[in-house]
């Protein structure tokens, strides 16, 4: 077997790694100094090589150094280049805790720590995934098993993390014979319902056929030494018919004069029990336990193979497919034929191209490159395959299977307590988690702790998280949750249950929460409450209560009650201020210059530049500000004479309308505050035109700042989000005569 081939190369691992690196970088066809590269890899690693077990209790026997070789090795038949054999080698040694991956970072770059830090995300299946559960919101074992596959490719962004995550489980499952039978058991079960999909899924066929059979060893005991058995009694009978069988299609190739490769192929144990368990048939009855493959150089060579075939032998019906004309979903082609051969013994003959040979083998390994020098660049057809495996994926999704199907296509996958995986739409929260698991957890929901840590109920959850919901002891959710701007719920099916929820509370209630809701969403703002018996009449309710009542059932929310009072940025009564403009029109054009205020600007006739250059302006003593092109030699002089005048400037459409307004933001002090509430400003693409701190007699600060907005909906938002920055207690807009009075 590989393992014992593996292990027979390796023994001489750390006394003689010159003799494993020329061996490398021969398959890979690396250059020196990726050969010098890998050297100091395997020297960093054989520098924290301990003697104590790698993974659990004593469970895999060998060095640090000895794995990380070994995942090379794998790596290196699957083509991998210097810094993904790098990661191989090193990702043991980060993942025990033996070597830290900023020392990666510092001493191999970027890259290849970003790899290893990748492969380490999806090693949380690991930790996490419990099979003990049989049924977890409504999914079997097979779907969740199906989750787990669909999580690990969305975090796959660059395939060699899950080929190197491959490489290491198929180490694990060749080391794992020494283990406990449960340890063999979970390791076997968890790389047969993830890690040989996941490359079949990829294509890559040497190392699915050994994950399978190696998992199968360990769960189906007796009828996998059952089968090995039967294989063994007739091996060098069968070896003797194949070698025949062989030497009868090569004479036959040989007298075209056609370029081949005729070989025996070892059939696998699962893939027999698989088969008789499929068409309910013996052992004697599985015609490709004697089997050959015919590699020739072009399509229409296999065909031509294929008739030589049956015409030499008689095929058995309903045993031939062709997957060069319908490829299986992986990407795999090959004409496949059963005959009656010699001596009336059936045989299997699998007849494909070289490249479809390498297709079979390496999946997507055959179809990507990276250049030298440039570890990100892939040529289109391994983006195509990626493309391809996420749409893989996507199709054999049942949507049977979820309890809601959301808009969005893009999703999270994230981890209950006991393992199982959960699929949200991508910027779901805690919150959404909570009622996608049960509607009693949503209500009951007062906090969240992802990957240990308490966060937020409007956190953003990642591919990966581990999520575990904290309850109280009755139902109550918070109004606050229904509040868009502030974020904590973004799945439909979510909202409709909070929706629901309080609907079913008493009017006087949902008076009372409706109103405290209204005011203080008017409050921040600066609304004047005086309109509301207007605002009620649009919607159709009976007085201010029966706005209150709509509002605290979660029938209208209180962005809706804004926007029916849009346009209202000043006290009632009062004009609004007039527009400002921070752009100016160039020449006829949909284009306008930002940055340049209400200054007059022109085009500078020396490099005359046209909307979508990169552009900077000039600010003259009395013609206002010249554009220029960034490269116009002109303005490099200008800017190493007078650096002051040279504004930044940038192309953009029509400017909207935009209001001031005065925010008052009331905080506990802390260091970084002010930087906070800035960088907040700075991210909306918002700028402070005047900003003063002052002290409370309550021990709080006040900073009061003006900026500009475009709608009511806009100054919502951007209070929302100064309240959720740490140490805010309250924010909101002050009208003229609170500002004045402050003054």
């Amino acid at each position: 077997m590989q393992v014992r081939e593996i292990h027979a190369t390796l023994a001489q691992g750390p006394e003689d790694l010159n003799l494993w690196l020329d061996k490398i970088v021969d398959k890979c066809q690396l250059d020196g100094p990726s050969r010098q590269r890998l050297r100091q890899a395997a020297d960093l690693a054989k520098q924290t090589e301990v003697s104590a077990s790698l993974v659990g209790e004593s469970v895999f026997r060998g060095s640090i150094l000895q794995m990380g070789l070994e995942i090379a090795d794998i790596l290196s038949d699957l083509r991998m280049d210097c810094e993904g054999l790098q990661a191989g080698i090193l990702y043991r040694a980060v993942r025990e805790g033996k070597l830290d991956i900023n020392v990666v970072r510092d001493k191999f770059g970027d890259t290849v720590a970003t790899l290893i830090g990748n492969v380490l995300r999806m090693a949380v299946i690991s930790g996490l995934r419990n099979d003990s559960v049989a049924n977890v919101l409504g999914q079997d074992a097979t779907q969740q098993a199906n989750k787990v596959r669909e999580m690990l490719v969305s975090m796959i962004d660059d395939v060699r993390v899950a080929l190197i995550k491959l490489a290491e489980r198929t180490c694990a499952i060749r080391m794992v014979k020494t283990a406990s039978e449960e340890k063999r058991r979970q390791v076997a079960r968890e790389i047969f319902d993830v890690y040989a999909p996941l490359a079949d899924r990829l294509g890559i066929g040497q190392l699915k056929w050994e994950l399978e059979d190696l998992a199968f060893r360990y769960l189906e005991a007796d009828e996998y030494q059952q089968i090995a058995r039967l294989l063994d009694e007739r091996r060098i009978d069968r070896q003797q018919y194949i070698e025949t069988a062989i030497a009868t299609i090569q004479g036959e190739l040989d007298n075209i004069d056609k370029r081949n490769e005729v070989t025996g192929r070892a059939k696998h144990i699962y893939s027999i029990w698989r088969k008789m368990h499929r068409k309910d048939i013996g052992f004697s009855q599985v015609y490709d336990i004697r089997a050959i493959r015919v590699l020739v150089p072009s399509v229409s060579d296999c065909y031509a193979v294929l008739g030589i075939v049956h015409s030499k032998w008689r095929n058995i019906p309903n045993e031939f497919d062709d997957y060069i004309a319908s490829p299986k979903e992986n990407g795999y082609q090959s004409l496949h034929t059963a005959v009656i051969g010699p001596g009336r013994k059936v045989v299997e003959i699998q007849i494909r191209t070289y490249e479809m040979h390498d297709e079979s083998e390496l999946g997507i390994c055959a179809h990507w490159q990276y250049k030298a020098g440039d570890s990100t660049a892939a040529d289109e057809n391994y983006e195509g395959k990626i493309a391809w495996l996420r749409q893989v994926l996507e199709w054999h999704e049942n949507l049977d299977d979820f309890i809601e199907l959301e808009g969005s296509v893009e999703q999270v996958y994230v981890f209950t307590p006991d393992g199982h995986i959960i699929d949200l739409p991508m910027g779901a929260t805690p919150i959404d988690f909570a009622y996608r698991v049960h509607t009693q957890i949503g209500h009951r929901c007062r906090g969240a702790k992802v990957n240990g840590d308490i966060v937020s109920l409007n956190a953003t959850l990642k591919t990966g998280d581990q999520v575990e919901i904290i309850t109280g002891q009755s139902d109550a959710p918070r109004h606050d949750w229904l509040v868009k701007s502030l974020g904590y719920l973004q799945t439909t099916r979510a909202r409709a249950r909070v929706q629901q929820w309080f609907r079913a509370q008493n009017r006087e209630q949902n008076i009372e929460a409706g109103q405290r809701l209204l005011e203080r969403e008017f409050r921040h703002l600066g609304i004047d409450l005086a309109q509301l018996e207007t605002i009620a009449g649009q919607f159709n309710k009976q007085g201010v209560e029966g706005l209150y009542a709509a509002i605290g059932a979660g029938n209208i929310s209180t962005s809706e009650i804004v926007r029916a009072s849009q346009g209202r940025l000043v006290v009632a009564g009062r004009p609004a201020p007039s527009p400002q403009s921070n752009a100016s029109r160039y020449a006829d054009s949909a284009f306008y210059i930002y940055g340049v205020g209400d200054l007059l600007t022109r085009v500078a006739l020396c490099c005359e530049p046209q909307p979508g250059d990169d552009i900077i302006g000039y600010l003259t003593a009395k013609r206002g500000v010249t554009i220029h092109r960034t490269d116009c030699e002109a303005l490099q002089s200008l800017q190493i004479e007078e650096p002051r005048r040279v504004l930044k400037v940038t192309w953009g459409g029509e400017p909207r309308q935009r209001y001031p307004v005065m925010i008052q933001v009331s905080s506990y002090d802390r260091t970084g505050l002010l930087h906070d509430i800035t960088g907040l400003i700075d991210r909306e693409g918002l700028f402070i035109g005047s900003l003063k701190s002052v002290d409370t007699d309550q021990g709080l600060i006040q900073t009061e700042f003006s900026t500009e907005v475009v709608s009511i909906e806009e100054l919502s938002l951007l209070l929302s989000k100064l309240c959720q920055i740490d140490n805010v207690v309250d924010a909101c807009r002050l009208v003229e005569e609170e500002a004045a009075g402050e003054g």
